[in-house]
């Protein structure tokens, strides 16, 4: 006989949700994203509600990014843009260099010809800040200069790309899984 699997109800989920108040203070997993120069709205909509899931530091949003308070952003955030920590910066090279001089790793979602593999994360790593870049020409090569190292999500059919937004999404939750695996079975 099957086990029945049932939906959890909204008042369920509500239960084990940390409130919009307490979004700020809640301890976060020491991973960065940075992201330069990335046209869509609805894609920088859509990384501030993986960095909430993920419960990452923060998202450092560069270049002609778009910024929130936004509609469009907050409506795809699902509002995730008043609850994930942000911050600006004009040139990329800035926030690399900030989080460089915080101790951070900085590695560049992209595909190289020195790229590790996405579950090839160390304890070494952290904290880590993730660098993605344009929905077209991805990380500008006068910024994977200034990296770290680069990582990369395998692709096994006929693209080699994802969508900035997905990339992003799984990126952060990899890293939150690598960082806690090593944080819990210490």
């Amino acid at each position: 006989m099957k086990n029945s699997i049932r939906k959890l109800l909204h008042s369920e989920l509500l239960e084990k949700r940390i409130s919009h108040d307490m979004a700020f203070f809640s301890k976060k997993h020491p991973v960065l994203l940075i992201v330069d120069s990335i046209r869509s709205v609805y894609n920088i909509g859509s990384i501030f509600r993986s960095a909430d899931s993920a419960g990452i530091e923060g998202i450092m949003l560069c270049g002609y990014s778009p910024k929130p308070p936004r509609k469009d952003i907050s409506k795809t955030a699902l509002g995730a843009d008043e609850t994930v920590a942000w911050t600006y910066h004009k040139d990329c090279r800035e926030a690399i260099k900030e989080c460089k001089r915080k101790g951070y790793t900085v590695m560049a979602v992209e595909l190289t010809d020195q790229s590790i593999a996405y579950d090839a994360l160390k304890a070494e790593h952290f904290p880590l800040a993730l660098i993605v870049g344009n929905e077209v020409s991805g990380i500008d090569d006068s910024l994977l200069a200034l990296c770290d190292g680069a990582i990369e999500i395998p692709m096994f059919g006929v693209k080699h790309s994802l969508n900035v937004a997905v990339a992003s999404g799984i990126i952060m939750i990899e890293a939150v899984r690598a960082f806690r695996s090593f944080t819990f079975n210490e």
